[in-house]
């Protein structure tokens, strides 16, 4: 009667997973340094408000509303371009992820801790809208303390954010990080050339502040 063999079967050293290398390499690390349960718990609340462009929507339409009713027109018409920058920046990462049409990170050393829309990844339309949005109610808000300093405190942590959740590679926030700034550059030439004129004061002659 023979015995079956108790001895532990070798894993061949071609099934075994490879180590991930390049981008992957540097975010398994970056996860490895800043991914707590705290962190994750804050960047799923920045994903969730940052989720196309709604949260950045939401604090135009206030800052507009606001601004109306103490009869700012200069600041209401800024806070609608500040919306709309957001949501157009948004909708341009959308378009240059179908034609990068880069994978998400997919590797067992990068933890994801968030769903996605859609598996591509470059670049993240959180980083381009929330980069926009930033630098456009900063503007907005030109006149209120401490408003530039906007882009700073609100970008940084949605940019860390994305790689915290394993969702996106570093290049993917820096690339969604310049095409905001990009967008919002624009919004702010075109408010200079043609603002006053979308904007007329004969749409709210008749409009009392507060109104």
């Amino acid at each position: 009667m023979s015995l079956e063999s108790t001895e532990p079967t070798a894993v061949p050293a071609d099934t075994a997973v490879a180590k991930p290398t390049g981008e992957a390499a540097l975010l398994a690390g970056i996860q490895s340094v800043v991914t707590r349960p705290a962190t994750v718990t804050a960047a799923r609340g920045l994903s969730h408000f940052g989720e196309h462009s709604l949260g950045w929507l939401a604090l135009a339409g206030a800052g507009a509303l606001l601004a109306a009713r103490r009869g700012d027109e200069t600041a209401r018409r800024r806070y609608i371009e500040a919306g709309i920058g957001a949501f157009g920046a948004h909708a341009a990462s959308v378009v240059i992820k179908r034609i990068v049409r880069r994978p998400r990170p997919d590797h067992p050393d990068i933890k994801v801790g968030v769903g996605t829309p859609s598996k591509l990844s470059f670049p993240s339309s959180h980083a381009t809208s929330t980069t926009a949005a930033a630098i456009l109610l900063g503007w907005a808000a030109s006149g209120e303390r401490g408003a530039k300093t906007l882009p700073a405190v609100i970008v940084p942590p949605m940019l860390l954010s994305r790689l915290v959740l394993g969702v996106h590679y570093p290049t993917d926030v820096l690339a969604g990080a310049a095409i905001g700034a990009a967008s919002a550059g624009a919004v702010i030439v075109g408010d200079k050339l043609v603002g006053d004129r979308i904007f007329s004061s004969r749409l709210f002659a008749n409009r009392k502040p507060g109104v």
